[in-house]
């Protein structure tokens, strides 16, 4: 590796390249020939982006900055630098949040739709929202005083509310809080006007504190360090460690204070001397709600669902749609593109197997199965029947550690035998395996996928589901759940690649056999980041071989693209639209097998620190596939972004035609979907054939 390669200045910052990103979530709030409440949803992502950002990246950062740590990647960026490059992004880019927000605000108002505050209100409708309040909110609302007798109280993290500042009819000056819990509404609705309920609360802040008005009050937010940090023991010891990382969530280190502008300075002061936070820790807003998340409730309105992007209804195609889901995977392999394709044969590949009696066994790793999952129900029920169940619940998927803990609970119960990982590893893969007896002998059927078994993020994340009754993939599969059960130490699949021992020495192996072919060579990895050094070194050396790669990196991108003599003939996109570009898909032009879909992305973590799986994808027509939904987002001229060489992202102009590759996507499962009613055609070929015709 030629030690110029190493040198920081070719690697753009993780932190700021991940602001960069929600930046581009922001921008798609400003893109006005959007719906108005699909715009409003994107200020809502960013919002939730950021706090997730915060409760992790930021108070990681902060935890290095006390431990004086001085470099913490190929960047070379200390904490100290990474923590002032942040605020200094983020205040820059206040103004254009504000605008944004206003922008919307005003669109809304042509639709009839408002965000109002108790002031805005009319005579009738400050009439209705009291009779609410004094119905619904007074009797949960929590006043505080806070003196000699009357502690500063927790704030858990997310915490919202008022301080306020009282004064007595004897002139007392008393502080405050007013605490909102989370059981009440964020808005509270009057037909089309949704009024925040901090500004309802303000308006009654003398009925909560008797004998006292108000002097000044302001909204507030907290956020706090929610990284749990655990040490992975036995099994039970290691549930009862994970509830108490879950408790001690709203325990961590206070990392930003969010309040509105104007605020009162003896209220800031007020604040900051409990919360132990400094100036600079804390994020003011003018006409912006605290708490952007919180937006989802406007967005998610059943009686304004005509101010959104309509749903797409995912198809069941050729040969799911009448076969067998067993028989169908006998008879080939079969790849799905969610959401165009339907997620309902996923949930049918384990709700089938529950209930067949020839099933023997169902294994499978669960990372994110959501709230409500009916995956499993259905292993619930197969246990029950007397199947053998085994389940991987991964326990330390972040902000899904309490659905997890309550699925394994539940699994546990029934009798299902479930494991909790690897010791000092994260299980990421996604797969699953049903053993049936046939003709008294057994048979295998495995699905490994890119996202996980959810079917609610299964509709707006774009990810890829294999089914396969190889016998070789079936024998993989096997000695995987074998790894993940027993006391094996790490070992090597024969057809799958896993990590952390596979993974990466095979797509730096595969980046090097390309770039032998030097300007006939052409690389391209999908992925939603690219940080590990040792894989970017490796583009760098196939580029400065002349090899053409294109990367499309939705999130963070540390690579340097069209630097002279080392990254020239790398380009690199992001995807931001309707859904959320998810999957990994790794392309090689000249191998033997050119595709592969993997969970891991091109992170050190996943190609180190997790358990992953990367399929290699050996049927032509499946390979196509995959190479023209790359080949036709390359071409997208309405959702992809240009990375530059100096760190900025440029969108691309539309052409002459526009190519949206989700609507054309949505298009093309659909022209199938109708043709198929009429014919039996082989729905994988011919879509890869179709899918760019139009474009």
């Amino acid at each position: 590796m030629s030690a110029e390669l190493n040198a920081s200045e070719l690697f753009f910052n993780r932190e700021l390249s991940w602001l960069q990103f929600n930046s581009r979530v922001l921008a798609q709030a400003w893109d006005e020939s959007l719906p108005v409440l699909e715009r409003l949803k994107f200020l809502a992502i960013y919002g939730t982006n950021l706090d997730e950002f915060y409760m992790i990246r930021v108070a990681g950062l902060k935890s290095l900055y006390k431990a004086r740590i001085q470099e913490t990647g190929a960047d070379k960026m200390t904490p100290a630098q990474q923590l002032e490059a942040i605020r200094n992004y983020l205040h820059q880019e206040h103004k254009s949040l504000e605008n944004c927000y206003a922008s919307i605000i005003k669109q809304l108002h042509t639709h009839g739709v408002y965000i109002k505050g108790y002031q805005e209100l009319n005579q009738a409708e400050q009439m209705q929202i009291n009779q609410i309040f004094h119905d619904e909110i007074y009797p949960v609302i929590i006043p505080i005083a806070v003196d000699a007798t009357h502690p500063f109280p927790h704030l858990n993290n997310l915490s919202f509310g008022l301080a306020v500042m009282m004064q007595s009819s004897k002139e007392q000056i008393k502080q405050g809080m007013i605490r909102i819990p989370r059981i009440l509404p964020r808005f509270i609705q009057l037909e089309r006007t949704f009024v925040p309920i901090e500004s309802l609360v303000e308006h009654f802040v003398g009925e909560l504190f008797p004998g006292f008005h108000s002097m000044a009050s302001t909204a507030f937010r907290v956020t706090r360090n929610a990284d749990i940090e655990i040490e992975q023991e036995e099994a039970d010891d290691f549930l009862e460690i994970l509830q108490e990382g879950l408790r001690s969530r709203n325990k961590g280190s206070l990392v930003r204070l969010e309040l509105l502008e104007g605020v009162d300075e003896s209220l800031k002061k007020f604040l900051l001397s409990y919360l132990n936070l400094d100036e600079e820790d804390i994020y003011d807003y003018d006409s912006l709600p605290l708490d952007l998340g919180s937006l989802w409730r406007i967005v998610t309105d059943e009686t304004l669902s005509h101010l959104v992007l309509p749903p797409y209804g995912p198809k069941i195609l050729p040969p799911l749609d009448k076969e067998d889901i067993f028989r169908a995977i006998e008879k080939q392999d079969i790849l799905l593109y969610h959401p165009y394709d339907s997620f309902d044969p996923v949930v049918r590949f384990i709700s089938q197997a529950a209930a067949d009696t020839d099933t023997v066994a169902i294994r499978m790793t669960l990372y994110r199965a959501g709230s409500n999952s009916p995956i499993v129900k259905a292993l619930i029920d197969a246990v029950r029947d007397g199947k053998q169940v085994t389940v991987l619940v991964e326990l330390k998927a972040r902000f899904d550690e309490e659905n997890n803990l309550r699925w394994a609970k539940a699994l546990e119960e029934v009798g299902a035998h479930v494991v909790y990982g690897i010791p000092g590893l994260k299980v990421h893969a996604k797969i699953a395996q049903v053993i049936k007896r046939k003709n008294k002998k057994l048979q295998g059927y495995v699905h490994l996928a890119t996202g996980n078994y959810n079917p609610a993020t299964a509709k707006i994340y774009t990810d890829f589901s294999y089914f396969t009754a190889k016998e070789a993939i079936v024998q993989d599969a096997t000695i995987f759940f074998h790894y993940l059960t027993g006391f094996s130490v790490h070992m090597n699949l024969n057809t799958l690649y896993m990590s952390p021992t596979q993974i990466k020495p095979k797509l730096l192996k595969s980046i090097l056999q390309e770039s032998q072919y030097a300007n006939e060579g052409h690389i391209i990895l999908k992925a939603n980041a690219l940080v590990d050094p040792d894989i970017i070194k490796s583009l760098y050396e196939a580029s400065q071989k002349g090899c053409k790669i294109d990367l499309i990196i939705r999130g963070v991108c540390c690579l340097r693209p069209q630097i002279q003599n080392v990254s020239e003939n790398i380009n690199v996109y992001s995807i931001i639209g309707k859904y959320l570009e998810h999957p990994r898909i790794y392309y090689f032009k000249h191998e033997e097998v050119k595709c592969y879909i993997a969970s891991a992305d091109l992170m050190s973590r996943n190609l180190t620190r997790r358990i992953e799986l990367m399929t290699p994808i050996t049927e032509t027509h499946l390979a196509n596939k995959l190479e023209q939904i790359l080949i036709l987002q390359l071409a997208d001229n309405r959702l992809r972004w240009r990375l530059h060489a100096d760190g900025s992202y440029t969108k691309f102009i539309e052409g002459e035609k526009s190519i949206n590759s989700h609507e054309i996507l949505e298009e093309h499962t659909n022209q199938i979907y109708l043709k198929s009613k009429k014919e039996t055609p082989d729905y994988v070929s011919r879509l890869a054939k179709r899918i760019l015709k139009d474009s």
